[in-house]
């Protein structure tokens, strides 16, 4: 590229002009890509002197036409043991756990579409175990950092013989443990610091923000998995639906829960915006007798703040969204209970499991919350057994096309659930 500097207003403007004399080398049989992510359009490369780069991924450092980042050398895996489990897996739950094993070392991608509380993460333990067992190392990938801790403790509580990191924000602590671990937990951004590392890759969510419909990211998962992936999700895209139909991926599908109980369906509550203040403020103060905590979901930022000075009105309340500060003590106060209303952005719809947890939302209807929002949102209703039952509402000024469609997907998984055990039922009989 060119550039052309111009000082306006006090203030200087860089402009980058394409330059087709500039990305010469690349016809003179140079790579015409950037390895990292695959970028191949010419708009996205800058001209340092000559040097090509890609700007596209420029944020994880630069990278030079040509050159590919480092491989690292990860810690040598030598383990034959099985997970630790403080409970039983249910025969649903071991029946697709071998399905997907299976799946994998016949070399096949498998998608793992579970209702939300069914066990994803534990569905993966069996394939964890077999190829750490083999000497290979797994990767595990999510798109929320909160999300990523919390699967990082987990992990290092089925598995206390090894070494679990998270890696994001903040993690690990001692910077050489995002290499120097038995099992890696990352948010989809870390993964390029592993190319071409992981046997097997489980990236949970793919459907979510930021990873859904970024190609870059896309591009540098690819580039970190040299062997299978293990997707995970309650709400799968088109691209995985089109990669199972073309045969591409084998599919698993899990739509009880441990505890066997239906999924909470959401009321819908229709009103203006000052009704539905009014009516989750009511709400509040009727969980909170009831000895529960709620989650009270805003679309956006701005409607947190006084959202949280409103509700502090019916007990203790927080506020967490992505840019605000310490969210671990936010989210560690809400666990013990310290804090008995939490009001989120739709950081917390995925992932997180807090028990006793009432879900209710503020303009249910606003864009932000799409189907597959909604129905991770009220997937944190009911996830264990001392509480598989609760409460979740959608309050709204019309019924969108995403509250339509939450409800009707809730209402046939539980079709699905009913169906199932009737069979079982049957079976036993």
């Amino acid at each position: 590229h060119r550039q052309l500097h111009e000082s306006w207003g006090g203030s200087s403007h860089v402009y980058f002009i394409w330059d087709k004399s500039a990305f010469s080398g690349v016809e003179r049989g140079m790579s015409k890509y950037c390895t990292r992510c695959l970028n191949q359009d010419p708009a996205w490369f800058g001209n340092d002197h000559g040097t090509l780069y890609c700007r596209r991924c420029i944020s994880f450092g630069r990278l030079d036409l040509g050159d590919q980042d480092p491989v690292p050398s990860l810690k040598k895996i030598r383990w034959n043991g099985s997970p630790r489990l403080k409970f039983e897996l249910t025969d649903f739950q071991k029946n697709i756990s071998a399905q997907a094993l299976n799946a994998l070392r016949s070399g096949r991608n498998v998608f793992i579409f579970a209702s939300a509380g069914a066990g994803k993460t534990e569905i993966s333990l069996q394939s964890i175990s077999w190829y750490l067992n083999q000497g290979l190392h797994v990767g595990f990938a999510i798109s929320r950092r909160q999300v990523v801790i919390e699967i990082a403790e987990r992990l290092q509580e089925y598995f206390p013989d090894l070494k679990v990191s998270a890696v994001c924000e903040g993690y690990p602590k001692n910077p050489a443990d995002r290499y120097d671990s038995d099992l890696i937990v990352c948010t989809m951004h870390q993964l390029y610091r592993y190319p071409n590392c992981f046997d097997l890759l489980i990236m949970d969510e793919v459907d979510a923000f930021p990873y859904a419909g970024n190609e870059m990211l896309k591009a540098i998962a690819d580039r970190a998995c040299r062997g299978q992936k293990m997707l995970l999700s309650a709400t799968p895209d088109d691209d995985v639906m089109e990669q199972i139909e073309q045969g591409k991926m084998e599919l698993c599908e899990l739509f009880v829960r441990p505890h066997k109980k239906p999924l909470c369906v959401p009321r819908v509550r229709k009103g203006n915006r000052l009704f539905q203040v009014l009516m989750i403020l009511a709400e509040c103060r009727t969980l909170i007798r009831q000895n529960k905590q709620i989650l009270v979901f805003v679309p956006r930022r701005a409607d947190g703040w006084w959202m949280k000075a409103l509700l502090s009105l019916a007990g203790s309340c927080g506020l967490i969204h992505s840019e605000i500060g310490g969210k671990d003590a936010i989210m560690n106060r809400f666990r013990s209970r310290q804090t008995r209303i939490l009001v989120s952005t739709t950081l917390l719809e995925r992932g997180i499991t807090v028990p006793s947890v009432q879900v209710l939302i503020y303009r249910a209807d606003h864009p932000v919350f799409t189907c597959a929002s909604l129905v991770q949102i009220f997937g944190r209703v009911g996830r264990t057994f001392d509480d598989p039952e609760g409460i979740g509402i959608c309050y709204c000024e019309r019924r969108s096309d995403a509250i339509k469609s939450c409800v009707s997907m809730i209402e046939k998984m539980n079709r699905t659930l009913y169906e199932i055990l009737q069979a079982e039922r049957m079976n036993h009989e």
